[in-house]
């Protein structure tokens, strides 16, 4: 039996399709055509890269926020520290204080008292004669310098005796921690090295046995409470 051959589509039946399929000859016309990239359109902005010059400047303004912080971190670390003594300590303090040189607390030498402002008292005392001239630092300049905050100051001596000093004394009294009295150097075995001194003679109120209480001499520890 002889097949018959099979109908090929004329050109025009592809127009009667019920859907659109390429002519061969457009079908091979697109084959031949070159590829073509499309540009973007006024409705397809285009997207700039980044500009290296750009990049670079960022990461310079970032590098150099980060060295100031680091220097402002140091700057306050060291400020919040103390200086290790490199003499005789004279006087310890602990407790709530802010700045310290070491685990304890601070430890003072003369020379880191000296540093402190210097003032100077007259004044006359239970336990020698007449008026006499002491110099040294105020109280509250120390309490400052530590960054100490409390309501109490325990003060200690060299002989074991304790006392308690309300805050407010440091505040509303020129309460000195005498070095030298009349121009000497306070001794262990003359009330020194450091005394603390009332301006006893500035006050009435003063000159009451409580306050008395409150002038240690021999003094070699503070603590803050």
């Amino acid at each position: 039996m002889i097949e018959s051959p099979k109908e090929v589509a004329s050109p025009s039946q592809f127009d009667t399709l019920p859907f659109h399929l390429p002519r061969p000859e457009e079908q091979d016309l697109e084959d031949r055509l070159p590829i073509v990239e499309r540009r973007p359109t006024m409705d397809q902005p285009t997207q700039e890269r980044p500009q290296p010059r750009i990049r670079s400047l960022a990461a310079v303004v970032i590098s150099a926020s980060w060295l100031v912080l680091a220097a402002v971190t140091m700057s306050v670390a060291a400020e919040s520290n103390l200086r290790r003594p490199s003499g005789e300590i004279l006087l310890r303090v602990d407790g709530e204080i802010a700045r310290r040189n070491t685990d304890d607390g601070a430890a003072l030498d003369r020379e880191m008292l000296a540093a402190l402002p210097q003032a100077t008292l007259e004044t006359s005392t239970v336990v020698t004669d007449g008026v006499r001239h002491f110099s040294g630092f105020y109280m509250r300049d120390l309490l400052d310098l530590l960054g100490a905050e409390g309501e109490t100051v325990v003060a200690t001596a060299l002989n074991d005796y304790v006392i308690e000093i309300p805050w407010e004394d440091f505040q509303h009294f020129d309460v000195l921690v005498a070095t030298h009295m009349d121009g000497a150097r306070l001794e262990p075995w003359d009330k020194g090295p450091l005394w603390i001194v009332y301006p006893r003679d500035d006050h009435a109120e003063l000159q009451d046995l409580r306050y008395d209480y409150r002038w240690v001499w021999q003094l070699d520890h503070l603590e803050i409470k």
